[in-house]
């Protein structure tokens, strides 16, 4: 088990298989500035080498998930050309090359599942770190909001181009449009959560937990096919798909699943 350290701005511990991420400012309601960016980046990049891991639990600690950029982030935006503080690499992740883009792609980027335990409130940049997850599970009373366009900006760390996928094009211009908040129960509903649980953070464990039992290599192998899904010209998906199960047969993990799985249902005398 690796520890995590409380005094990141994102911390991470592993135990069994299962990485604990939580957003960790709690006295700011997790509000993201530049080093909770570059902290979100950082740990997935790092858990994206990590062998020992089969899922994930991204969540905030203290009484919310994200309460969305910083208030001292809108000052200086409001202060400067707006260009000046938003940070643009040379490099992408994918696909992405702002840094706050990148907060979001790299969960899409480990080859693991990632379950996004959300409660108290996920507005603006925080909605869009949920989005960036695999699955979302959310508490009926938390609050999600796609909030930037009351600052006058919009959605800008993939946002725009997760939301239509998720809820539909139209459902995600009202969203966007209005910036109104969406309680978690109504979030199901749209599809903006996955289902919702009055513990999420617990519930989520469980699940990346059950997952974990899993082979590493299948679950890597799903996640990159189910992604390309609608993105990628259906004979290509269906290509990529006969060749991952090839690979998957001819794994050794393959064979000890199968052993496992019929001493786990051999009839007992």
């Amino acid at each position: 088990m690796t520890a995590k350290d409380e005094t990141n701005p994102v911390s991470v511990e592993v135990d069994g298989g299962v990485a604990q991420v939580r957003l960790n400012r709690p006295d700011k309601l997790n509000a993201l500035d530049h080093s909770m960016f570059h902290g979100l980046v950082d740990v997935g990049q790092s858990l994206a080498t990590d062998e020992s891991v089969r899922a994930v639990v991204l969540a905030g600690a203290g009484r919310a998930f994200c309460a969305g950029l910083d208030f001292s982030q809108f000052a200086q935006m409001s202060q400067s050309s707006g260009a000046e503080v938003i940070v643009v690499g040379d490099t992408r992740l994918g696909g992405a090359r702002a840094l706050g883009q990148q907060a979001v792609r790299v969960w899409s980027q480990l080859q693991v599942p990632v379950i996004a335990a959300v409660h108290g409130v996920a507005f603006g940049g925080g909605l869009q770190v949920a989005l960036g997850a695999d699955i979302r599970i959310v508490a009926p009373t938390a609050e999600l909001s796609v909030m930037e366009i009351v600052w006058g900006l919009i959605p800008d760390m993939a946002g725009t181009q997760l939301l239509p996928e998720l809820v539909g094009r139209d459902v995600a211009k009202e969203l966007t449009f209005t910036g109104r908040k969406v309680r978690g129960d109504e979030a199901a509903r749209l599809g903006l959560a996955t289902r919702t649980a009055d513990d999420p953070i617990s519930t989520a464990t469980e699940l990346a937990r059950e997952i974990a039992q899993h082979d590493r290599n299948a679950l890597r192998e799903a996640k990159k096919l189910l992604d390309m899904a609608g993105r990628v010209d259906l004979a290509e998906g269906l290509d990529a798909e006969q060749d991952s199960v090839a690979g998957l047969l001819a794994d050794p993990g393959f064979a000890a699943a199968v052993r496992a799985r019929l001493d786990s249902v051999k009839p007992r005398r």
